[in-house]
């Protein structure tokens, strides 16, 4: 789905039900009125989020070290791909030609 989806001005044709604890939803509700949300708008905002981070827009777990390292891996590789992909189709450049472009070569 593309990330420029907005949840706000999408029309609202489909509904979500979900089973939840009368005094949890109660502390959420509150919660959420407290900053002038309702529960629907909470969960909107959570769904728009949730697009826009591809996933879920928080760590599921403070101590899930390797889920971050996977993640940041998965991004690393991606922008090497990237960087060969274009080496490939651009040409290779030598040492020299970069610190050229760099301004290091010898003075």
């Amino acid at each position: 789905m593309d990330q420029s989806f907005n949840v706000v001005t999408a029309p609202k044709t489909a509904t979500f039900q979900m089973r939840i604890n009368p005094d949890v939803k109660k502390k959420v509700e509150d919660i959420y009125a407290q900053q002038g949300l309702s529960m629907t708008d909470a969960v909107n905002i959570f769904l728009q989020q949730s697009i826009n981070a591809n996933g879920l827009p928080f760590l599921a777990s403070p101590e899930n070290a390797e889920y971050m390292k996977a993640k940041a891996w998965k991004q690393f590789s991606a922008e090497v791909q990237k960087g060969f992909d274009s080496a490939e189709r651009d040409g290779w450049l030598t040492m020299d030609e970069v610190e050229a472009m760099l301004g290091l070569g010898d003075e």
